[in-house]
């Protein structure tokens, strides 16, 4: 029998389409797979050449995958709050949060990006698992006064070191002032957007959720290309090259039901305040994991044999068994050859003894069984410095540079 390596994906009605489905389809989509219920672009042929135009220029990219979950109403906080595992009373209104939801065993349910856009009006931007039902399940069950749907908002994400000067083209200057994880309002050409500075490649970047994404999806992403061409844009998939450098999560890959916030390492500690006086589902669990300290844990590894996939190419369709002697001790659950790095590197869940940076393991590769290390993660910029620049001075320096350039006349 022969195996096809790369069957085709059925493109019919019942799968749903995002906002900007038709318009990024313009540009060439490669490959589609399926999230949140919804056809997803991976890429546009090239995943390697996409890497490299969000690490020098400037991005852009259909994440209406995203479905954004909406709350509202007199206990919309207290639910909020109730829902994810941080103090939602540190997060002012027009503040951004990486959160997790956990169920009462403290898996993980979703790392969305919750918006704060009133005291009493969240949205969640939801990685790829169904909150919507689970919290009208628990709304309804503990009798919560407060309404939520699926809202009709869809973003798109503007990535790179050049995005702040496209979206200036588009929003004006004042979008240099919103800092990191912060959102503000526009109207644009008639069109409702809240724009975050936010993103999934722990680069300089932007996510813009426009409202009425139905009418006004097509019209907005066809805004911001106009935008961006003459900064020479690229449409480009979610680059798991980068997203794996920066030690970025992917739920159902890295973390699910069945992973806890104490065994993601890398500092997500941070994201359970296990402190704060109101309850949220999953804190006794978590409060008891914390005291007992978990038996294993998502470490960095750097792998070797031959060149691995970009993750975003179908070259890692199954978790890499990880071996210590004769014991199959756990999985590789992201990896992939960083470009800039020249080798390959991932994460492995790992028993806790075997995390201990420079520990060696063997890991199954499609190639065959190979060496890993265990490194530190992330791979690359591990204090995050690159998305948190000053907006203002980088494109200052931006228009400096390419002043230099510009033949001067001789007369």
């Amino acid at each position: 029998m022969t195996v096809i390596p790369d069957p085709r994906v059925l493109l019919y009605p019942r799968i749903r389409k995002s906002p900007f489905f038709h318009a990024s389809r313009q540009h060439g989509v490669a490959m589609y797979s399926v999230y949140n219920r919804t056809y997803h672009p991976r890429h546009y042929g090239d995943p390697v050449a996409e890497y490299w135009a969000l690490l020098t220029g400037v991005t852009l990219w259909d994440t209406g995958v995203e479905r954004q979950v909406e709350i509202t109403g007199p206990d919309a906080f207290d639910f909020t709050n109730l829902l994810v595992t941080r103090d939602l009373t540190k997060c002012e209104v027009g503040q951004c949060k990486y959160v997790f939801l956990t169920d009462d065993d403290g898996g993980i349910l979703n790392d969305p990006v919750l918006l704060r856009l009133g005291e009493n009006h969240f949205w969640l931007s939801l990685a790829d698992s169904d909150i919507l039902l689970w919290a009208r399940g628990v709304a309804h069950g503990l009798g919560y006064d407060v309404h939520i749907r699926e809202a009709d908002v869809g973003p798109v994400q503007v990535q790179g070191p050049h995005s702040a000067a496209v979206m200036r083209e588009v929003f004006g200057p004042s979008v240099l002032d919103i800092g990191y994880y912060r959102l503000a309002e526009y109207q644009l050409d008639g069109m409702d957007v809240v724009v975050s500075r936010t993103g999934y490649t722990a680069e300089v970047g932007f996510e813009i959720y426009v409202r009425n994404a139905s009418r006004d999806g097509v019209r907005l992403w066809e805004t911001v290309w106009a935008a961006g061409e003459p900064f020479g844009m690229k449409v480009i998939g979610p680059c798991h090259l980068r997203r794996i450098e920066a030690g970025i999560l992917a739920q159902g890959c890295d973390i699910t039901f069945e992973t806890n916030p104490f065994e993601v390492g890398m500092g997500y500690d941070w994201m359970v305040s296990l402190d704060q006086e109101a309850d949220f589902i999953g804190k006794a669990a978590l409060r008891r994991i914390k005291e007992q300290g978990v038996r294993r844990r998502l470490a960095g590894v750097e792998i070797g044999g031959e060149p691995l996939g970009t993750f975003n190419d179908g070259s890692m369709i199954e978790p890499f068994p990880v071996h210590h002697g004769d014991d199959e001790v756990g999985t590789v659950t992201s990896a992939c050859f960083s470009p800039r790095l020249e080798r390959n590197i991932g994460y492995a869940m790992l028993p806790i003894e075997l995390t201990e940076l420079g520990t060696r393991v063997e890991v199954t590769t499609p190639a065959g069984r190979v060496g890993a290390v265990v490194v530190p993660k992330p791979f690359v910029d591990p204090t995050k410095d690159v998305p948190k620049q000053d907006l203002v001075d980088l494109t200052a320096g931006q228009e400096a540079e390419r002043s230099d350039v510009v033949p001067h006349s001789t007369g």
